[in-house]
């Protein structure tokens, strides 16, 4: 899917889960740590904004990343096409691809990350309740969570709490991929 089908989506479900809200743009900038000026870019289309940016927009909104940058409206049954998957690229060499995601009945995302050796994600806590479940397909993570840190290979799998900051490293020499899946509660406090 080009980039400008994916912004411009970004830009009208913005508009759409803050108007529904009834929130003000200074409202939400106060919710989501996102500056005011960057949320009006974002909902002119006028930025391609990054997974961390568009994640506290989400949280602020209590809406799922891949509700956010959903193209259309979701039906009964929904099949992404793997042209249709979203892209996020993390530094030179690694990506994050949103396969698929819902609101309801359960908040959930499904992603496949791909990290090149020695490259890391860090992540900031999601609302109170969130878990994550991921299983290594290829390489060696490094999960650092709660101030513990845990590796696991090929073919480990985890759940974690993960309303707290976190971290996925490759600490190896070989690609790392992992299937990740988060579930966050439908109705999160205000902050």
């Amino acid at each position: 899917m080009d980039p400008e089908t994916i912004t411009a989506a970004i830009a009208n479900n913005v508009r759409a889960q803050r108007a529904h809200r009834q929130l003000t743009l200074d409202e939400l900038a106060a919710r989501s740590g996102v500056s005011r000026g960057m949320l009006v870019q974002v909902e002119q289309g006028r930025t391609n904004p990054s997974i961390s940016t568009l994640t506290r927009i989400a949280d602020a909104l209590g809406v799922t990343v891949a509700r956010i940058v959903e193209v259309s409206d979701t039906p009964v049954v929904r099949v992404v096409h793997s042209a249709d998957v979203v892209t996020f690229p993390h530094g030179a060499s690694s990506t994050a691809r949103l396969l698929v995601g819902t609101d309801a009945p359960a908040i959930l995302e499904l992603w496949d990350w791909r990290l090149a050796p020695g490259d890391h994600r860090d992540s900031d806590a999601h609302p109170p309740g969130t878990r994550e479940m991921l299983t290594v397909l290829e390489g060696r993570l490094t999960l650092s969570v709660y101030g513990g840190s845990h590796t696991m290979e090929t073919g480990d799998a985890v759940v974690f709490s993960a309303d707290r900051p976190h971290r996925y490293a490759n600490d190896g020499d070989v690609p790392l991929r992992f299937m990740m899946v988060v579930t966050e509660p439908r109705e999160t406090p205000d902050r």
